[in-house]
């Protein structure tokens, strides 16, 4: 029997310095860490460029030899002081001559004028403009944790788990975003 006592004795003094162990490790626990009530994902828009292209045809005027269409206005001239000529009779004759030759060199030069500005020729070039795309992507964690019986908010890079360690009475977060430790609070 005194074989059976012993045992039970070892038994029962493991279990009391197990359970003893246990619930220092938990009192050490609770004062070196806290205790983390949620963690909530965030994420922020991102716009990213590109550039987007097409084909265009566009049409462009020859360039123009005669800027002051004097051609035409010669031509027209000659043209209409010939008619005029053949018009008018006696002293009207000069007189019609001078008009037709004023006339005819007018409408030369909107002739020519005209089918300068018709002269025209296409080609296809390429237009671009920038355009962007937009993305979600990670920007860290709202972390709500709980410290000496009061909630504290704190950003963070990387989700920190169910708890945040405690050194020296605050909480040690290695990868906080301007945000005050919870005895700053």
């Amino acid at each position: 029997m005194k074989m059976s006592f012993l045992i039970g004795a070892i038994a029962g003094a493991v279990v009391v310095t197990a359970g003893s162990a246990v619930a220092g490790y938990h009192m050490y626990e609770a004062a070196h860490s806290a205790k983390v009530v949620s963690s909530k994902p965030l994420t922020r828009t991102v716009k990213i460029p590109r550039q987007e292209c097409h084909d265009e045809a566009v049409t462009h005027t020859r360039p123009v030899q005669d800027q002051n269409r004097l051609v035409g206005t010669g031509l027209g001239a000659l043209v209409g002081g010939i008619l005029g000529h053949q018009v008018g009779g006696g002293s009207g004759k000069a007189l019609a001559t001078v008009a037709g030759a004023a006339a005819g060199g007018y409408a030369g030069n909107k002739i020519q004028q005209k089918t300068q500005q018709g002269d025209t020729y296409t080609t296809t070039e390429q237009r671009c403009s920038t355009v962007y795309d937009l993305k979600e992507e990670p920007a860290g964690f709202d972390v709500v944790y709980e410290y000496k019986g009061h909630d504290h908010h704190v950003h963070m890079d990387t989700d920190p788990g169910s708890s945040l360690p405690v050194k020296d009475g605050k909480v040690v977060v290695a990868s906080l975003k301007n945000a005050p430790s919870a005895s700053d609070r």
